[in-house]
């Protein structure tokens, strides 16, 4: 089952100061002890691409990686894991403006185990340029190059988190250069054991007469997954350089476990990992002097696992299952910049091709399973221009043709996309962006499996399941580099959600992933930065938007849910002195009631609290202390009550930890001086 919950927000920024100063160099005065004060800049803006010091933001805030300093980056909001931007949705996430043709929750894994140390700056577009390869909204994360004068740098990190259940790890990040090399690694070990819970009434109609149904279901699940990043580049010249680099995830150990008793009986639901589960990819990159960048990559994941469902005390299962899926993805592309008098033209190509290998096997009941090769194949070719006037306008725009086929389908596609920006001053900034985007469905829900969640509900494949387009629209005003208001529109066509159905047939609640007529979302976002001296600083963010999910065959049934939605949250960091070692963070989050397609969600709110304290010689040593939602609120109400359709879940997942994380950076070797000064010797002349 899934649960998303669209959580909006705005990008903003912190302001800068200037000063001037006048010497006299003809007579000495004693002058008194002056202090100048002044705001790093955190944010530029130009060519519809926001540029953001995040490392500055959060230097006082509890977090020790990259992904959770995300939830601190304007205009991002981390639900639950999940990165969302305002205004457009989803974000990709790209690392170092280069395509990882990663899963987003191996993304979020990888970041997870990367230092916040290793952040240089973020990028925030709302409209991606086609040179990305990835269409609609990205955040950019780059990372600090390591050069032959920093030595080994890196950190070691040791973590526990505890929720219903407790888990721990750790993670080793390093980095070196030598001459003309450079060297990163990134590896970490997670202990890992989750909890869920849920209560549903299902009221079904069969036949024109009602049955209830109540179910009380907990989910356990076990893991340990390995994250490995290691790249390798050579800098060849100034501007020219190859890299190569291979990012995975093995899981070893996997288990789950469902529980589940109710008006039907007890039942128990037991998945287990023949083999662990791997993730491998590796990339090989390639830029020139002349603007021309090539790249290729390969990308191999498997899983095998089985499924075995019991009810009550019986001996004999009800249904035992087998699920398999080996995939093989491959994919290349090529760009060139060109700058012709300040204009800078850009085109390029790419292609990819897919062999998904899955199956599924029945052994209870009797069924008949899939098995089979599913290949698809996705091609495109952009231009591109952009530009800086001298009176303030700067701008990025392309046009992609992209063509999609899976043996079923095929699909010509025309992307279109423009970032702009305009400005007399920094203290006023507009920003426009228009992009297009093509949401594709996971592999799995593309084929005709079932997956028994107990002898009521079941899960269903979809092979007529449909890629759909998201189209969005921004437009942002930046007043003195810190307060930002956003105008939104987001339109979904063909949206797609996995949402419960009562069959009016059987005795039988279907949950099954469908295409919609389409999702719009419309609304305004307002990000407030409030600096209290040097003790207290907030950042408010109000945003309201009106959201409808229309469609006319969701099983037959048609429904058109609209709702005004309301989400505010504030952030507050308290330091207690200058230089203080120690900071404190309290944030409130907020939202109002909310719609997915023909459900409805409760309101929700939490209080998440957090302390760093950062120590030894150099603050080499840092503690980080979070308390994520405080009172375990943090979950919906989700509610169906429409053309004969009366359901109710209630969610009771724990959403409430206590995470505790060590940090040990060293810089312990440093390259030795190998040069001689030669200037005073030599018989030819220096002129």
């Amino acid at each position: 089952m899934k649960h998303s919950f669209t959580l909006l927000t705005a990008a903003l920024t912190l302001p800068a100061l200037a000063q001037t100063a006048e010497s006299d160099s003809l007579r000495l005065h004693n002058l008194e002890e002056v202090v100048v004060s002044a705001e790093k800049p955190q944010i530029k803006s130009g060519d519809g691409i926001i540029s953001v010091d995040l490392p500055t933001i959060v230097r006082d805030k509890p977090v020790s990686n990259i992904l959770e300093a995300l939830s601190f980056l304007p205009g991002v909001v981390n639900n639950d894991g999940m990165i969302g931007l305002t205004g457009a949705g989803s974000a990709t996430i790209l690392l170092n403006g280069e395509p990882t043709e990663m899963p987003a929750s191996n993304m979020y894994q990888l970041l997870y185990s990367t230092p916040i140390d290793r952040l240089k700056n973020v990028e925030i577009m709302y409209s991606a340029p086609a040179k990305y390869h990835v269409d609609g909204a990205v955040i950019n994360i780059i990372l600090k190059t390591p050069t032959p004068l920093d030595g080994l740098q890196g950190q070691i990190r040791a973590g526990y988190n505890q929720a219903h259940y407790g888990s721990y790890g750790g993670a080793l990040a390093a980095t070196y250069a030598i001459t003309k090399w450079s060297f990163d690694l990134n590896y970490s070990l997670t202990r890992s054991r989750t909890w869920g819970h849920e209560n549903t009434l299902s009221n079904h109609l069969l036949h024109d007469t009602r049955t209830v149904i109540t179910d009380d279901s907990r989910r356990t699940g076990r893991s340990l997954p390995n994250i490995i990043y290691a790249s390798a580049g050579y800098k060849i010249s100034d501007r020219s350089n190859l890299r190569l680099t291979y990012n995975g995830q093995i899981s070893a150990q996997q288990s789950g476990q469902s529980l589940s008793s109710g008006s039907l009986g007890d039942f128990s639901n037991d998945y287990s990992y023949i083999t662990p589960s791997g993730f491998h990819n590796i990339s090989l990159r390639y830029t020139s002097p002349k603007g021309l960048i090539a790249g290729a990559d390969y990308t191999s994941y498997s899983e095998h696992r089985s499924q075995t469902l019991s009810a009550g005390k019986q001996t004999s299962p009800l249904a035992i299952s087998a699920n398999r899926q080996d995939i093989n993805r491959y994919h290349v592309y090529i760009d060139h910049t060109h700058d012709i008098k300040g204009w800078q033209l850009d085109c390029g190509a790419e292609y990819q091709h897919t062999d998904d290998r899955s199956l599924q096997q029945h052994t209870l009941p009797k069924q008949t399973g899939f098995a089979g090769t599913l290949s698809e194949d996705i091609a495109g070719a952009y231009i591109g221009m952009g530009h800086t006037f001298p009176w303030g306008l700067s701008f990025n725009t392309s046009a992609k043709i992209e063509y999609y086929g899976n043996g079923e389908e095929h699909r010509w596609n025309f992307i279109p996309q423009l970032g702009a920006t305009y400005h007399k001053t920094p203290a006023s900034i507009f920003q426009l962006n228009l992009t297009s985007q093509r949401i594709f469905p996971s592999y799995w829900e593309l084929h005709s499996g079932t997956s028994y969640i107990n002898d009521y509900s079941i899960i269903l494949g979809n092979p007529e399941l449909k890629p759909h387009m998201d189209y969005s629209g921004q437009l942002s005003y930046i007043f003195r580099q810190k307060y930002v208001a956003t105008l939104y529109l987001q339109y979904a066509d063909l949206y797609s959600a996995q949402l419960p159905y009562q069959s009016p047939d059987e005795m039988r609640l279907i949950y099954q992933t469908l295409n919609m007529d389409y999702k719009r979302v419309a609304g305004l976002n307002l990000h407030i930065p409030i600096e209290t001296g040097s003790v207290l600083s907030t950042t408010a963010t109000a945003n309201a938007f009106h959201q409808r999910e229309k469609s006319d065959r969701f099983h037959h049934i048609e429904f058109d849910n609209r709702k005004w939605i309301f989400y505010g949250s504030l952030n507050n960091t308290v330091r207690f002195a200058a230089g203080c070692p120690v900071s404190l963070s309290v944030d409130l989050s907020y939202i109002s009631p909310s719609l997915q397609g023909i459900a409805d969600l409760s309101a929700m709110w939490r209080i998440d609290a957090g302390l760093k304290w950062s120590f030894a010689k150099g603050r080499t040593c840092e503690l980080n202390i979070r308390y994520l939602d405080m009172f375990n609120t943090w979950s919906p109400v989700m509610t169906i009550s429409h053309a004969g359709q009366d359901y109710r879940m209630k969610v009771h997942d724990m959403t409430r930890s206590l995470r505790f994380t060590f940090i040990w950076r060293f810089n312990g070797f440093k390259p030795k001086d190998t040069t001689i000064d030669t200037s005073r010797f030599g018989t030819g002349s220096r002129q």
